[in-house]
């Protein structure tokens, strides 16, 4: 059974949403600062780069609307701050430097609310245009969701990724909701997103939708 915490349960969820390969990977083998996503992960993300719903906060033009559209306007609608790894987040692993990475997404990120960054190694928060900060969390996930649920005001905590970030809330029995969009291709290797959690994780299966290229698979903690 999941493990057992000191935060409360409130109207606040914590959730995410991450696409995953046949063969469970949501990365694949041999990242590199060039690829991040390893050989073949930018396949898993073919099916959201092409929606005008992603396209439109990441300030590009065009895309289309399909039956992945009102689902991923779900998953990030009513976030107020997002927790990611330091892998999302990237820069490499220890000591953060002299002149410290920024991130992967340039001056003004995506998010437009607070981020909380798992981290070893102390750092000074970053503050980017259209109301993004990273704050760099050092003692643990549960420090972590307790300032993300406070800078969220009410709104939902995303869990940005990556796979062992995720693994942790799971193992903790923190995370109210997973949205897995499942893509049909196999990476034979990388990072698998449920590797080495206890057989029951304590959730229930509420929706499957298919789109084009994807499925859907929506989990409640039951």
């Amino acid at each position: 059974m999941p493990g057992s915490s000191s935060i409360p349960r409130d109207v606040s969820k914590l959730k995410f949403q991450i696409s995953v390969s046949l063969d469970g990977f949501v990365a694949g083998p041999n990242p590199s600062e060039e690829n991040p996503l390893g050989e073949g992960g930018e396949q898993l993300h073919e099916w959201v780069l092409k929606l005008a719903a992603w396209r439109q906060p990441h300030g590009r033009e065009g895309g289309e609307t399909n039956a992945s559209s009102p689902i991923f306007e779900a998953a990030t609608a009513d976030v107020g701050a997002t927790i990611m790894g330091r892998d999302m987040f990237g820069g490499g692993p220890g000591p953060w430097g002299e002149d410290p990475w920024q991130g992967w997404w340039g001056e003004e990120p995506p998010f437009h609310h607070p981020v909380f960054v798992l981290t070893h190694h102390e750092r000074e928060p970053l503050e980017l245009e259209g109301g993004n900060s990273f704050t760099f969390v050092t003692d643990g996930i549960e420090s972590a969701l307790t300032q993300a649920k406070q800078a969220a005001g009410g709104k939902d905590v995303a869990i940005g990724g990556g796979a062992e970030a995720i693994q942790q809330y799971l193992s903790a029995g923190l995370v109210d909701e997973m949205l897995l969009s499942v893509v049909p291709v196999l990476l034979g290797g990388g990072r698998r997103l449920l590797e080495g959690l206890a057989p029951d994780l304590g959730f229930e299966q509420v929706e499957v939708v298919e789109a084009p290229g994807v499925a859907h698979l929506l989990y409640r903690a039951a």
